[in-house]
């Protein structure tokens, strides 16, 4: 048993409180100190008797996500109070009315934003994704619940530590899949940052503190580059009165690794490690000059690489992000990545839209940019009626900001995400005339309506009043407004099918003696592949699905709800650690690869082909017994981040002699007897059975693909090394197997 000392513990609170007062007195006016005293003390007396799992007093939590709110974000004293009453309506018996006639609506409009939602859940629908919809409904109120929520996720994953292994996954995998590119739409560059390298670090920890150590082994030579590289512009700078300050910023750990994996090289080739920046201090009315005159400095020292010049501070990104970037060789022979921005516009870099408020006078053009996308969300809000999942891919295809500019015949300019086509623009313009498309005129030549625009094209959209939506459309389309439309417009005819099919389907069923429960038309919705039940409706109403195809199904038995096609019950993993520790006998609830395969039916994923030694999870598929995955597997994320429920913990145990296929990439300069060199090696040395090997050479270089058996990961990496010291070999690295 832990000793409290209560005293001690009382101190660390209200140190946190005072804190807390010191960072918001800046923004407060005059009864907000009252206020937040107020919702202090309720917070303080509702979460009395809870403590995290780190064991902390709750009521740390609540301080600290305010705390983030005001320091990290910049918020005022309306997000403070709602941060610290975010969790007393889920964990207490305060009702939202009592917060309402405390804090008024503001305040409580923000709470139930915040406040998950309880009860059951359709089968085949996330609590997740349904609990982050809500979120989103209050976001077309007040975007305040998404800071604060981004403010509390941050706050979770930096006291992720004393979590159990499958929640670590669980709550890292929803970050990086929603929460990191939200934050990043919203421009909070510093928050998306830490989020991704957190979750880096709580999913593949020996990749995160590989990177972290060679980032720190390089920075005295850093600094000392960034020194030199800087002083003839410092000097010039002075010269021309220019005041600024200067940062060397290396690249997050989560985006050296992206940029790794990406283009599958080892972290000494990433030439773009680091990022200086220049921030000047300069008046509103010459900001855009100031930033070019700085340009113009640098590469008077520096060439620059044409291809790689970004203005956006003539065309600010949809989340308002303003900056000058370019890439220019150092006297060592090093590309050079140089920002150049304003005071305001670095503010607006890291807080986002909260700094946004601060210059919303000043500066008219990136406000709106935001307040488009979130027209926009609030759009794809209004018109989204399809599942809670659907809606999340939705929102997610949103998120990502790679944009394309293209302007309208009359030269409006309209923001599109990339690889948006002619049929996104003009539904873009308008719904009809996006339903009425047959094709476009793109500076002057015709093209069809699934062409993908390019910046700077100006498009002419030809239509017809014959022409109507149909579902290839889908195909064609990445905007939410265009899926949303096309969708509505499907919809209408879609019900008319639905009718017919689902009278079909009653009727077969009634024909096998069944009732038409919601258990076994979700069974029939898995069986058919459909993703909803309207879906399967529709497929039957039209005949893809034929009433023979019924008839096979009805006489379709599941034989175990664990080994096949699992029952309504058996949906989550807590049914299977359940069975697996009072049939096992022992007190851990976690999967033994290798051992539980009499309990528990599971499967390698072919996805990511996991092999001992591999850090895995098990997921409850619903028709194929439970699927073993890497955890850094290209699928965790929207598995664990969609469906946490349906995580089993997992782990090897001793096996011997037992192989696992593996994909091995191999690459170097090509010369006679090579084959036969990593041959011998594979064969004769390491006694290692081969699946297949393909070998292609282009001039003098070769690149191969080789499938291989391997016990653990051990026994790869010593592959590895053994074949990274064949002659003419430059390259060996593990892959996916894509079976």
């Amino acid at each position: 048993m832990v000793n409290i000392d209560a005293e001690l513990e009382k101190k660390e609170i209200i140190n946190h409180y005072r804190k807390l007062l010191r960072k918001a007195k800046p923004v407060l006016k005059d009864g907000d100190a009252k206020l937040i005293k107020k919702a202090f003390s309720i917070a303080a007396e509702a979460h009395k008797d809870m403590r995290r799992k780190s064991g902390e007093p709750y009521i740390l939590h609540p301080l600290a996500v305010a705390e983030i709110c005001v320091e990290e974000i910049g918020l005022g004293t309306t997000s403070i109070l709602a941060a610290l009453l975010h969790d007393v309506v889920e964990d207490t018996d305060l009702e939202l009315s009592d917060i309402e006639k405390m804090f008024g609506k503001k305040v409580a409009r923000i709470v139930d934003g915040l406040t998950k939602i309880s009860g059951v859940f359709e089968y085949g629908t996330s609590q997740q994704a349904e609990n982050f919809r809500k979120m989103l409904f209050t976001l077309s109120e007040d975007v305040r619940v998404i800071l604060i929520k981004l403010a509390d996720r941050l706050h979770n994953m930096r006291t992720l530590e004393s979590m159990p292994r499958n929640k670590q996954l669980k709550i890292s995998s929803e970050t990086i899949y929603l929460y990191a590119p939200l934050a990043h739409r919203l421009g909070l560059n510093a928050i998306k940052s830490e989020l991704e390298d957190l979750y880096l670090r709580f999913t593949d920890r020996n990749v995160y503190n590989s990177i972290a150590a060679k980032i720190d082994a390089t920075k005295a030579a850093r600094t000392k580059f960034i020194k030199a590289f800087m002083h003839p512009i410092n000097d010039e700078l002075e010269k021309q009165h220019i005041k600024c300050e200067i940062k060397g910023r290396p690249k997050s750990i989560y985006s050296i690794w992206s940029k790794m994996k990406r283009q599958n090289i080892p972290f000494e080739e990433v030439y773009d490690l680091f990022a200086i920046r220049i921030i000047i201090d300069a008046p509103p009315e010459q900001e855009k000059s100031l930033c070019w005159q700085v340009y113009s400095i640098v590469t008077d020292f520096y060439t620059p690489n044409p291809d790689r010049l970004r203005d956006w501070i003539s065309t600010p990104k949809s989340n308002g992000y303003e900056s000058l970037h370019t890439t220019v060789m150092a006297k060592n022979g090093q590309w050079v990545e140089v920002q150049i921005r304003t005071e305001r516009m670095d503010d607006i870099a890291e807080k986002g839209y909260a700094a946004h408020w601060k210059y919303k006078e000043s500066n008219s053009v990136s406000e709106s940019n935001l307040e488009k996308w979130l027209a926009r969300v609030r759009d794809t809000l209004e018109h989204n009626d399809h599942t809670a999942l659907d809606f999340v891919d939705d929102f997610r295809g949103n998120l990502f900001t790679e944009e394309v500019f293209a302007f309208t015949p009359k030269g409006e300019l309209k923001t599109l995400p990339a690889g948006a086509t002619a049929l996104d623009f003009a539904y873009e313009i308008h719904s009809q005339i996006g339903s009425r498309c047959i094709g476009a005129k793109i500076n002057n030549k015709l093209v069809p309506i699934n062409h993908v625009l390019k910046n700077g094209d100006q498009i002419e959209i030809l239509t017809s009043s014959k022409q109507k939506a149909n579902e290839d459309w889908l195909r064609f389309v990445v905007s939410s407004k265009a899926k949303n439309h096309i969708k509505e417009s499907l919809k209408e005819e879609k019900k008319k099918a639905a009718v017919d099919g689902k009278e079909i389907i009653a009727r077969k069923l009634k024909q096998q003696k069944l009732d038409a429960t919601q258990d076994l038309l979700e069974q029939m919705r898995e069986y058919f592949n459909a993703k909803t039940h309207l879906d399967l409706y529709y497929k039957v109403g039209k005949g893809i699905i034929s009433t023979a195809d019924i008839k096979r199904f009805t006489e379709f038995k599941p034989s175990s709800p664990l080994r096949t096609k699992p029952n309504v019950q058996v949906t989550d993993a807590k049914t299977i650690e359940k069975e697996l520790t009072k049939l096992k006998n022992r007190y851990e609830d976690m999967l033994l690869i290798g051992e539980d395969m009499d309990v528990v039916d599971y499967k390698l994923a072919k996805c990511c082909t996991p092999i001992p030694g591999d850090e895995v999870f098990g997921f409850v598929t619903v028709n194929e017994g439970i699927k073993i995955h890497r955890t850094n597997c290209p699928n965790a994320a929207e598995l664990l981040a969609n469906h946490g429920h349906r995580v089993v913990k997992a782990k090897w145990t001793s096996q011997h002699e037992v192989a696992f296929l593996t994909g091995l990439k191999i690459k170097g300069t090509d010369r006679v007897g090579l084959i036969q060199d990593v041959s011998k090696v594979i064969s004769d040395e390491l006694k290692v059975n081969m699946r297949s090997m393909s070998i292609f050479t282009d001039n003098g270089i070769f690149e191969g693909e080789i499938m291989l058996y391997v016990n653990d990961t051990r026994h790869l990496e010593q592959l590895i090394a053994k074949l990274e010291h064949v002659e003419g070999v430059v390259k060996v690295s593990r892959f996916d197997s894509k079976e």
